[in-house]
């Protein structure tokens, strides 16, 4: 931070090591095919470019995780009564959109600037704590901003031609011991995300196949989940994530006219919020025989690629004395604008709260 230069800290869902990516100078490496080795950090709109941090040098540390989350306290940022009239009449019309046909669903979102004079390192500790089954991450680059975030959804994870995807809709709080119950919108919400995943890889992998839905808990909140796996063709690692992003999870359906409405109407730039980040195209070696007698064919090694990529909800922008918080919610149909504002203001605390230690 002092030397003014690029990294990002991050530790992966219900892991006890903290990883360290520092790269040493500030240029901006700019990644439109996802064919670079490295940190990515992809907006929600791809005709910007994902950035792609070098891994000049790596550090990875023990997170000691036993203790107790530090003490925060539960608040909400203050009402907005201006910002909830905005974001209410937004809503109002994209379900009138909806109910005339244009798309089925779209994802619509906020953000709530909030005062924040905390010291960066302590805010991030606070997120490791609290978040411990989150991708909690800690990104800052002198010519592009600082971002922190704790997001419970994969978009991808590849090891060699193999992959593993996820839909992931539907929020809750948690109260307690009690399963959530969803309602009907919840649940078309979420196989509407389902059925996408399923009609945009379906020509471009070799197979796909879908595990039950379940429910699954990250954080304060429950969402719906069905997890997907899938081959890809050699070389077509890009494509499939291309293919991938945005899902109707942050966009909506039909994509292309559920991300017009939200780039003409939501009047604020997503950049980052609801894009991705990860690592892209990690090398690893895999050696090809197993048996140490044979020492030929022991030398003989293959290099697999790796990538480990996160929808980047649950996140916020850091400024010198401020923070901008992004959430958002899916509108249907039968989506009641009122309740859709609650929905963010509670998906708001995973980072609000943090701010807010005693």
């Amino acid at each position: 931070m002092k030397k003014q230069l690029p990294f990002v800290l991050y530790s992966k869902p219900n892991d006890t090591e903290l990883i360290g990516v520092f790269q040493d100078n500030d240029a901006i490496h700019e990644d439109r095919d996802f064919t670079e080795t490295g940190f990515v950090f992809a907006p929600f709109d791809l005709n910007s470019s994902a950035i792609v941090l070098k891994m000049d040098a790596v550090e990875k540390v023990q997170l000691n995780r036993s203790h107790e989350p530090l003490p925060i306290e539960n608040k909400t940022p203050e009402s907005d009564t201006l910002e909830q009239a905005r974001y209410e009449k937004l809503l109002s019309n994209a379900i009138h959109e909806i109910r005339e046909g244009e798309f089925n669903k779209v994802v619509l979102s906020r953000k709530i600037e909030v005062d924040c004079k905390d010291d960066y390192f302590d805010i991030y500790l606070r997120i490791l704590n609290e978040y411990k089954n989150a991708f909690c991450y800690f990104w800052h680059h002198p010519k592009i901003g600082t971002w922190m975030g704790a997001t419970p959804e994969i978009l991808v994870k590849s090891n060699g031609s193999q992959f593993t995807t996820m839909s992931l809709a539907g929020t809750q709080n948690s109260i307690g011991d009690a399963k959530p119950q969803w309602s009907d919108k919840e649940l078309n919400e979420q196989q509407l995300v389902t059925d996408y995943i399923f009609d945009t890889l379906k020509d471009k992998v070799i197979s796909l196949n879908s595990s039950e839905r379940e429910s699954v808990k990250a954080g304060q909140l429950w969402h719906l989940r069905t997890e997907m796996k899938g081959t890809f063709a050699p070389n077509k690692f890009g494509a499939v994530l291309k293919a991938l992003h945005p899902t109707p999870a942050v966009c909506g359906s039909p994509l292309k006219n559920a991300k017009k409405f939200i780039l003409e109407n939501e009047l604020y730039e997503r950049t980052f919020y609801t894009g991705f980040l990860g690592e892209l195209n990690m090398k690893s070696e895999l050696s090809r025989n197993k048996n140490r007698r044979n020492q030929e064919n022991s030398a003989y090694r293959s290099v697999m690629k790796t990538s480990e990529l996160f929808v980047n909800l649950r996140c916020m922008q850091l400024f010198n004395d401020k923070a901008e918080i992004y959430v958002g919610g899916g509108i249907t149909a039968d989506s009641i604008p009122e309740k859709e504002w609650e929905e963010t203001a509670l998906k708001s605390k995973t980072m609000f709260r943090i701010l807010n230690s005693k």
